[in-house]
């Protein structure tokens, strides 16, 4: 599965499950796959499940100790902020072939 595939499975597992940016991106830092979600969540025919919101909140707070993460990317986002940088550093090489970048660069 390329990585478009992948994020593109995260927007529709968002939009199925009824979940918010904060908790795609801590159902992510949790290690939970787009697929895995469908197992967790609770369809009504188990009433001793919390619903999936609730489950990934808990979670994350459990494992990384605060509540949300401290900066809330949307999946959208964050691939503009790869493409992005991904051309920065694309610029940069083609622009000064065989030359180092400067320390603290990209």
């Amino acid at each position: 599965m390329s990585k478009t595939q992948n994020l593109q499975a995260w927007i529709d597992a968002r939009k199925c499950f009824g979940l918010s940016h904060a908790q795609v991106q801590m159902a992510r830092e949790l290690g939970i796959g787009p697929k895995a979600l469908g197992g967790l969540a609770n369809h009504r025919q188990e009433a001793w499940k919390i619903p999936l919101p609730e489950f990934i909140e808990r979670e994350y707070e459990r494992r990384f100790g605060r509540a949300a993460p401290e900066r809330v990317v949307s999946i959208e986002e964050r691939v503009a902020e790869v493409a992005a940088k991904k051309a920065a550093r694309k610029a940069t090489r083609a622009g000064a072939p065989g030359a180092l970048s400067e320390p603290g660069t990209v």
